[in-house]
């Protein structure tokens, strides 16, 4: 039975240049997820012209509106959380050059932290809404808000799960090239939910007036 391709790390390693050794399997992993990225973003993107639409008094139907429901210090805190926590797992990934296993976990340890801290605050907003009457339902505005930001926290919980299936992959494997191409395409999928929230922090937290 063959055993998985193991990149050889050193202090020299190039894994993204064209001679290494185990460079196709991976270009051709992360130009697939790429494409996956393209359909994540379509559906990002119908959410945000679906707010667009509803982001009106007249569809909020009397329910207050993010202007009296989002705090926009609390987003920028988000922001800060959800950035450090890329800045994290980028980091941490340049440790695969070296096959350094513990700088890579820690990176992904690191992230996932803050992660977890964003996605609590997060869903504490959310919470509080449904408890003061202003749950998903109440409108659309508030059908559509609630969405946007679920399926942004669900695709961050979908990022933490991918985090700790890695961590074990790590530990026991090591740096494959099946584990390599999952770490890069997670940092990709990583980046991409940081921008995503940027746009929702600018359009909902900041041009929506929050307090």
């Amino acid at each position: 039975m063959a055993h998985a391709a193991t990149i050889v790390a050193d202090a020299n390693t190039k894994l993204w240049n064209a001679t290494a050794d185990e460079h196709d399997p991976i270009s051709t992993r992360t130009f697939g997820f790429w494409l996956y990225m393209m359909s994540d973003g379509l559906i990002f993107a119908s959410l945000f012209a679906s707010y667009a639409v509803l982001d009106g008094p007249m569809n909020a139907a009397g329910h207050p509106m993010a202007a009296q429901l989002l705090s926009a210090s609390q987003g920028m805190v988000q922001t800060i959380l959800i950035l450090a926590s890329v800045l994290a797992l980028s980091v941490g990934t340049l440790s695969i050059k070296t096959g350094n296993k513990a700088g890579v976990s820690l990176g992904l340890l690191l992230a996932a932290l803050l992660a977890v801290v964003f996605l609590f605050i997060g869903s504490s907003d959310l919470a509080a809404m449904t408890a003061a009457g202003n749950g998903a339902t109440a409108s659309a505005y508030l059908s559509v808000l609630f969405t946007l930001i679920i399926t942004h926290g669900l695709h961050m919980g979908f990022g933490l799960l991918w985090m700790a299936v890695l961590l074990v992959q790590i530990a026991r494997s090591g740096f494959t090239t099946a584990v390599v191409g999952r770490l890069l395409c997670l940092r990709m999928f990583w980046q991409f939910q940081a921008s995503v929230w940027v746009i929702v922090y600018v359009y909902v937290y900041l041009f929506g007036g929050a307090h």
